[in-house]
């Protein structure tokens, strides 16, 4: 398909795309922006659903920029070409690549989950995890170990965010994401027999010293004040990783990515 040209930054779509760099506007519209080469290759590699693209002609000086550019154009995308000095207006980077796309959200609810009967279930539960860098490592840690679904509590960092979606490498669009405004999803996840696991200092329980072949909830905590008291309350097994230097805890990320694969160690690896 032939790009549209845009020249004005009055233009309605520029107007759209800059409000969508507001979490309230992505929420509200169900769409969010993903910028680079990379992540955009990502979604036409893997039919996500996207609403139109938008480059400059910065984008053929980046390696394989033209290539995309050329895959883009043979299929029915809806294309907008804007000037270099526009789209770095555009560009929540420091150094853009010439290419972004607006994408449709997902909006999946835990109703809405496809689970496998014959599978055990793996899900990761996050409460108020604020830091973007975490949340992205995160979600990408939990696709590459095959997890069902990744909830987050209300207060959570945006999954959309610009700094988020780069974290991720594009997981975010494999993995399934549940946004909760309240506790329904512990209710959903005791009826499916869902054993909640939490990270927490006030345990001596080692998270080796369990088995974690089993339907599992991983639960991590906000960087600073860790685990609700409510929710930790609901969790079957409280765990700790042992510290052995001075510091008091580890990264929520790095956390996360133990327990993860400590559930892939014992499911596959024993």
């Amino acid at each position: 398909m032939k790009a549209k040209l845009i020249s004005s930054e009055n233009n309605a779509i520029i107007k759209y795309i800059k409000s969508l760099r507001l979490k309230k506007q992505r929420t509200k519209n169900l769409q969010f922006i993903v910028e680079g080469v990379r992540i955009v290759d990502e979604c036409l590699r893997h039919n996500v659903d996207i609403e139109y693209i938008v480059y400059s002609k910065d984008l053929h000086k980046v390696r394989n920029g033209t290539d995309l550019l050329n895959r883009i154009s043979e299929k029915d995308y809806i294309i907008y070409e804007v000037s270099d000095k526009l789209f770095i207006k555009l560009a929540a980077t420091e150094s853009p690549q010439g290419i972004m796309a607006v994408v449709n959200m997902r909006n999946i609810t835990l109703e809405d989950l496809e689970l496998r009967e014959d599978k055990k279930l793996f899900f990761v539960i996050l409460d108020r995890i604020q830091d973007p860098g975490n949340m992205g490592t995160i979600i990408r840690t939990s696709e590459g170990a095959g997890v069902d679904a990744l909830i987050m509590t209300k207060g959570s960092v945006d999954p959309y965010n610009d700094k988020v979606l780069r974290a991720t490498m594009g997981a975010v669009f494999y993995l399934p994401i549940i946004q909760c405004e309240d506790d329904t999803w512990i209710k959903y996840l005791k009826k499916k027999n869902v054993k909640l696991i939490a990270a927490d200092l006030d345990t001596d329980k080692i998270y080796v010293d369990i088995n974690y072949d089993k339907n599992i909830g991983i639960v991590i905590g906000n960087e600073a004040n860790g685990i609700d008291k409510k929710i930790l309350s609901d969790v079957d097994e409280k765990v700790i990783i042992p510290i052995l230097g001075k510091v008091e805890s580890l990264n929520a990320a790095i956390a996360a990515g133990i327990l993860i694969y400590k559930v892939v160690e014992d499911r596959y690896l024993k």
